[in-house]
């Protein structure tokens, strides 16, 4: 009788696999940005960010995914495949707005669903850090460049009407300065930008378009303090 010997062979992969540096922690992987391992006792189990998020690998005591501008991958160049949705490229993350000529507007996308926001005035949004900036200052240099008058810190009226606390058109409008309380910017005629500040002891309330008491204002109430420390 003839008998038949079957032989399994298996074959190992020839990638390496990841070595834990230390028992226990969060690890980066050494290529994938978004890609990283949860060690135990010297095992690994493989763990990705969500779409649009990498792994911040500052602390492997936390386990932490955030927007590449925060992030530093260096040589960990590559990521997974994207899960794009209407508005975003990416399922998580902030991107600029489809309009080209829409600079100060972007999307803020969770879990591929896309959430409009706009730059205080004057701002525009810069994707390679994904933040609002100045014009001047911004990074990005394919915006459309608007003629219309602007300040030396780059502030320009925004297009339209703006309402008060009653509903009426201003005819005048200010609007609040992105990094100084105490300070504001009026639209003369709603096309003349000009700058403007509260008297001391005081700050800019964007809600009602005035100057007020700082407890009133949610985030400025602090700031003489901390401007007394500086």
């Amino acid at each position: 009788m003839l008998k038949c010997v079957i032989v399994f062979v298996f074959v190992t992969g020839i990638s390496a696999q990841f070595k834990c540096p230390q028992r226990t922690g969060f690890f980066p992987d050494p290529e994938e940005c978004d890609l990283y391992y949860l060690c135990s006792q010297g095992e690994y189990e493989e763990k990705l960010c969500p779409d649009g998020l990498v792994f911040d690998d500052k602390d492997p005591n936390h386990e932490r995914c955030d927007i590449p501008a925060n992030v530093d991958c260096g040589d960990r160049t590559v990521l997974q495949e994207p899960k794009p949705s209407k508005g975003c490229p990416r399922a998580n993350g902030y991107y600029r707005h489809p309009d080209a000529n829409a600079c100060d507007k972007f999307y803020n996308c969770v879990d591929g669903e896309p959430n409009e926001l706009a730059c205080p005035p004057g701002l525009i949004y810069d994707d390679i850090d994904s933040t609002c900036a100045w014009p001047s200052d911004s990074k990005r240099k394919d915006c459309f460049k608007s003629k219309k008058d602007s300040l030396d810190d780059g502030f320009q009226c925004p297009d339209g009407d703006t309402e008060g606390p009653n509903g009426s058109k201003l005819p005048h409008p200010t609007f609040a300065h992105p990094d100084d309380c105490q300070k504001f910017y009026i639209c003369r005629n709603a096309v003349m930008p000009q700058k403007g500040s509260c008297s001391a002891g005081k700050v800019y309330n964007e809600e009602t378009f005035t100057c007020d008491d700082p407890a009133n204002v949610p985030g400025c109430e602090d700031y003489y303090e901390k401007k007394k420390k500086n």
